[in-house]
Parts: structure tokens; sequence; C-alpha cells
């Protein structure tokens, strides 16, 4: 709920209501529970929804207000992450909130909305009847945090034509495949032959995914995700033409030249390590490749891949 945020892709937060419920395993760990819930009580995760002030339901109009300034400075429009502490198409969120929060979006039409949501089975009937008037400002995300969630979500995602869909791969739980939701050279080859390609169940057979976002988890519980899970969602994007955008390694960093200003002993970080490896973690990726990750926090792992900071983004209808 903020005019500037720190989460790398996006220029500013709104949330029109606080809260929800954990459906998959990328929510075990959630932030905004331990934000929300542990930190200021404000809402019981898992509970009743709590909506959020009419004065903070106004920055979004005061944005528009502002965006040809916006404009004028950045060059593109204001993007505006809506619910970092909940779920746009949550189905236990009363009907009126919602379509109040639609109203909102018809009428900042110079704002570009990012709807990330873990719930993509419910936006179908969550749509507004004035849907055709606002998806040209409405980008359409899911998380999917492995292999299993991807087909689930991205199928359900895909039905629904919008500015911008994307995937949130964060936390990365699993190695993921996702090539077959891009428009790669092998779908184009096909449909050149007058084939019917893997897209042509959709409603839009042109939609595809248009961004990929990863990252690792943070926080005390923080789980490590390998990186060459990370390396094959980059690689897959680039063949693709599809902007990758790396947003953090979390919690657990690979060793590397970078000690973090740990010393270095025979050309190995010496981090805090013990016998029972409790601030480590040997992990490996399909196939092998061991890969040895140490708990070095969140600011020390930062968010270079292979020594590269990895910024794609889309580019606004």
């Amino acid at each position: 709920m903020a005019e500037t945020s720190a989460i790398e892709w996006t220029d500013s937060t709104f949330n029109p209501w606080i809260g929800c419920t954990k459906i998959s395993p990328a929510c075990d760990h959630c932030y905004a529970e331990a934000l929300m819930d542990k930190r200021h009580g404000r809402v019981k995760w898992g509970g009743e929804r709590s909506r959020t002030s009419a004065s903070n339901w106004q920055q979004p109009r005061r944005w528009q207000k502002q965006a040809a300034a916006f404009f004028a400075q950045h060059g593109r429009r204001r993007r505006v992450f809506c619910s970092s502490l909940a779920d746009v198409f949550d189905n236990q969120v009363p009907d009126e909130w919602r379509a109040d929060l639609w109203t909102l979006i018809y009428d900042t039409p110079d704002l570009d909305w990012l709807l990330l949501t873990k719930r993509p089975q419910n936006i179908g009937k969550m749509l507004p009847a004035f849907w055709e008037h606002v998806r040209g400002h409405v980008w359409f995300g899911t998380t999917v945090e492995d292999q299993q969630r991807a087909a689930q979500n991205i199928h359900h995602l895909l039905q629904h034509n919008a500015a911008v869909h994307f995937a949130s791969c964060e936390p990365l739980l699993g190695p993921m495949d996702l090539k077959e939701y891009f428009h790669d050279s092998d779908c184009a080859d096909v449909m050149s032959l007058g084939e019917p390609c893997i897209c042509s169940d959709r409603p839009d057979p042109e939609a595809r995914l248009d961004w990929v976002i990863a990252g690792g988890e943070s926080g005390p519980q923080a789980r490590p995700s390998h990186p060459d899970w990370f390396r094959s969602l980059r690689d897959q994007c680039a063949a693709a033409g599809v902007p990758f955008l790396f947003k953090q390694w979390g919690e657990w960093s690979p060793r590397g030249p970078e000690s973090f200003g740990y010393p270095i002993v025979d050309g190995v970080p010496q981090f805090r390590m013990s016998d029972t490896g409790d601030n480590g973690s040997d992990l490996a990726a399909t196939g092998g490749n061991q890969s040895w990750l140490n708990r070095a926090g969140k600011k020390r792992a930062g968010r270079l891949l292979d020594g590269v900071e990895h910024n794609g983004f889309p580019v606004s209808p």
C-alpha cells in the first residue's frame, strides 16, 4: 500500500483488502501472513478478510491524476501491483468489494494494473461486465512454484484476454519447463503449415506468457532453490524472446567467488557452517549437478544470476 515499492517488478502497491487462505506449497511460509497476522495482528490468516481504509482506496486515483507526469518521466505507465497482501480472485472476498475494485480500475485507465493470483480458475466468473473496456491496462499473472502448479495455473490464466500474461515463479521450489506456454519457433513452424499449435484450445490462440519473474524464498523458514532451476527459466525465455526478471536469490545463495564479506580460504568462502549443516543445504538439480547453498540472507545474496542482473519487462500495449 505504497506509492513506491521495494518489489523489483512494480512501481506501487495497492491492497483493497488484506487476508488470504493458504492453498499451495508456495503459501507455506507466506510473507504476508508473517507481516499482517503475527507482527501487526490485523487479520487472522485464513479467517475473515479486512477491507482497507477509504483513504487508501483514494491512492490509485491520485496516481491517475499524476499519470501524465509519470509517463513523461519514465516513458511508460505506472505499474500497480494489486493485492500483495491478498488475492483479487479469492472467493472468500465479498463480491461488492471486488466490484468496487473493478470500478477503480475502470476509473484509472492510465495505470497498468498487475493482478497476480494463485486462483486463476476463478478469473472467468469474477470479471466485470465491462471487462472489454479495461483489459487493455490489466496484466494477469499467476504464481507457479513448480511444474504441477504451472500445469494447473497457466492453462487457466491464458483463457482470458489481458494486456499481459505473466508467471511468477517465486518461491521456485523445483525445475520447470514453460516452453509450451511460449510461441517459440516450433509453434510458429506448425502454424505456418496450417496446423493447429498447442495454443489452439485457447479463446485467443495468440495468448501466451509474455513475461516470467523468478525468485527464491526469503524468511527464517525459507527453502533453497537450485541455481540450475533459474538458469533453465532464463534460457527458455531467451530462446522464446520472452522478458525474464530474476527477482532474488532469497535467503539461500550458491557458493561462488562472492564471499559476502566472509574470508576466503583456498578459494572457498568461509560461511558460518556446522557439521549438521543447519546453515547450509546440499541440493541436486534434476539429473544431478549438486550445488551447495548457504544461508546468506536476502540482502547479501542479492539478485545476480551468473553475475548478471536480469530486469526484463514486457512492453505495455
